[in-house]
């Protein structure tokens, strides 16, 4: 079961890796805007399935703690990443809000049952280093004026960490209850579109097939993988493989003629690789002893 459920997890950053490409094909649609549209579409599929079995609508039922974490989760990210954007260059508050897998990974240890060894920490590390070269490929400069960006950056990353971790301790709570976060992170993304935004429209229809496309993976059924995912599978090794998003994300990009391939990347994929695959080494070889063991 934990191994079918960190594949499931391990599915939602495979879907990230492609937000960048639909994000790209979307045309100019401002980001709240884009959330709010995308998280409606993303909470379809779960309002189809409560739709056609109305008994699973008393699983939304849950206490206010639930519903506080996984709305300040989604929302809150989303938040905090689009104003560290708009307060601080692209690079910088990236790799920034981008510590959320090592955080993870570190915060694990605070979970019952769970122990922070030094490869998870080493796997962790790799995979930072990686998506370092991939993000700051023209390099890096902190600069005071931005630390409202900074700050906002390092908000995200905390966010996000703490929403996955939180969530892990919430494993009896059903994943449906994420069509309820996606439908709120919505409406809160659509207010904050009133309020900072001029609505800009898809021109064309490859750009509300791009739209629809982001609304049903990265920002729609890759939540309720990861969901499902950090609350029954390896949380550590999810943590660690997680840097593997920006590192695929560019080689799509690369594949789609929106980037050229170098030494960076390929350097990016072997540190990552390695390093999830040191992260999961318990897992790797835990289940060849068991494939190794005679049967009775």
């Amino acid at each position: 079961m934990k191994v079918k459920a960190t594949l499931i997890g391990f599915s939602a950053i495979l879907m990230w890796s492609l937000l960048a490409l639909f994000t790209a094909a979307s045309g100019k649609m401002p980001p709240f805007q884009l959330s709010a549209i995308c998280f409606l579409i993303g909470s379809l599929p779960g309002i189809i399935v409560l739709a056609s079995k109305p008994e699973r609508l008393a699983l939304l039922k849950q206490p206010a703690k639930v519903w506080v974490t996984g709305v300040a989760g989604l929302f809150g990210y989303h938040f905090l990443y689009f104003t560290a954007l708009r307060n601080a260059p692209a690079v910088e508050a990236g790799l920034i809000a981008y510590l959320w897998p090592l955080l993870i990974v570190v915060g694990s240890a605070l979970l019952p049952g769970e122990k922070l060894r030094w490869y998870h920490i080493a796997g962790a590390l790799a995979g930072l280093c990686g998506t370092i070269l991939i993000v700051a490929r023209n390099g890096i400069a902190f600069d005071g004026a931005y630390t409202l960006g900074y700050g906002a950056a390092f908000l995200c990353a905390f966010t996000w960490s703490g929403y996955s971790l939180i969530t892990r301790r919430f494993g009896a709570v059903s994943t449906d209850v994420v069509t309820g976060f996606c439908l709120a992170t919505s409406v809160l993304s659509f207010f904050c579109h009133l309020g900072l935004e001029t609505t800009v429209w898809p021109q064309t229809a490859f750009e509300w097939l791009a739209v629809a496309g982001l609304g049903l993976l990265p920002v729609g059924a890759a939540f309720y993988a990861w969901d499902f995912g950090v609350k029954n599978g390896d949380i550590q090794f999810l943590g660690v493989a997680s840097y593997a998003a920006p590192v695929l994300s560019t080689l799509i990009l690369i594949l789609f003629g929106f980037a050229e391939p170098s030494w960076r990347i390929a350097a990016a994929c072997l540190l990552v690789t390695g390093g999830a695959v040191l992260a999961a080494k318990d897992m790797i070889f835990r289940k060849g002893k068991a494939a190794a063991q005679p049967a009775e």
